[in-house]
């Protein structure tokens, strides 16, 4: 097997329905943020020991995570609040961290610990994904939206460094996850319905460069091969999709074992990790060419993963046990 089972970190039980959400890592130090949606958390886990370092509370329904690690920010999209955070990572754990969060204004305010300072942006309406132009620092958030609201599916885009919401361009559906591609100075981002994925110009970001259609239902989970030009993209519809990046046509397929979260690509080995909580497990595959590779049991719900590019290590989150799974891959073919 190329997943080799490394142990287990136990995380904090689950203070309401919810479970876990996307997980981003800080690659300098390999620690991970993981959404803890169920108690309004990020929990920061330091994989090298194994151990829950702390939490960072006060994130309302938080859904999603990212790092740049140019900067040592993460990010996060808080789905109860219409806000996303920002925080410098590192110095969680350190002496004097407290658990219970502490109000330094309001909306657009501060909330956090005595070392974990968290700014708060305004966005759209229930942000989920989230992608960062390290050019221009900049950050997309990708908006659920409601259907009750009209016009409620959009992206936002803040300007990182004035900590300021720049520009909304509306989308035909509830957004999924999204990259950042290098190559076209361009946002790629995930529409489940009507299945497509649209593309954001990310110097003038004031609307569509180009509409891309899926044509299989539920497009959710997003990675990016930036150095093949290749989109990987998984689908509702239990199917994974190889997409050229430039000029959006499907190169091939893939059936996948259910419905699919999150997805990371892994540059070293060229392999995908696809993470499907029904029945609970990884998908491993080979892209060059597009094959399955190996399929790693998890634990039912286990729908999201993270991945340290660093390190090749990938870690499912598991809801049932609230706890982590960790694994390295060690390349075999």
């Amino acid at each position: 097997m190329a997943l080799r089972h490394r142990g287990f970190v136990d995380l904090p039980d689950h203070a309401k329905p919810g479970g876990f959400d996307h997980a981003a890592v800080h690659q300098p130090t390999g620690r991970i943020y993981v959404a803890h949606t169920a108690n309004d958390a990020i929990d920061v886990i330091d994989v090298e020991t194994q151990k829950h370092v702390a939490s960072i509370p006060g994130l309302s329904a938080v859904a999603g995570a990212l790092v740049a690690d140019d900067t040592d920010l993460v990010f996060t999209s808080n789905r109860g609040e219409n806000t996303v955070g920002v925080f410098t990572a590192g110095n969680e754990g350190r002496p004097g961290f407290a658990g219970a969060p502490r109000a330094l204004g309001g909306m657009g305010g501060h909330f956090g610990a005595p070392h974990v300072r968290v700014e708060k942006v305004g966005v759209g309406v229930r942000p989920n994904g989230l992608a960062y132009d390290p050019r221009r620092a900049r950050l997309l958030a990708a908006h659920v939206g409601d259907p009750a609201l009209a016009g409620s599916c959009t992206v936002s885009v803040v300007d990182v460094r004035a900590r300021k919401r720049i520009a909304d361009v509306p989308v035909a559906g509830r957004t999924r996850w999204t990259v950042y591609d290098p190559v076209a100075d361009a946002f790629h981002v995930n529409i489940a319905d009507p299945p497509q994925i649209v593309v954001v110009d990310a110097a003038d970001p004031i609307g569509l460069r180009r509409v891309v259609p899926v044509g299989h239902a539920g497009p959710h989970g997003l990675d990016i091969d930036v150095a093949r030009r290749r989109l990987f993209c998984a689908c509702d519809a239990g199917v994974l999709l190889e997409i050229d990046a430039d000029s959006g046509e499907i190169v091939a397929t893939a059936p996948i074992a259910g419905v699919p979260d999150v997805v990371f690509f892994n540059p070293t080995l060229d392999r995908l990790y696809v993470a499907i909580g029904e029945p609970g497990v990884i998908e491993v595959f080979d892209t060059v060419p597009l094959r399955r590779h190996e399929t790693v049991a998890t634990e039912v719900g286990a729908h999201t993963l993270s991945f340290d590019a660093a390190r090749n290590v990938v870690c499912a989150f598991l809801p049932a046990t609230h706890r982590a799974a960790v694994y390295e891959d060690d390349g075999r073919r």
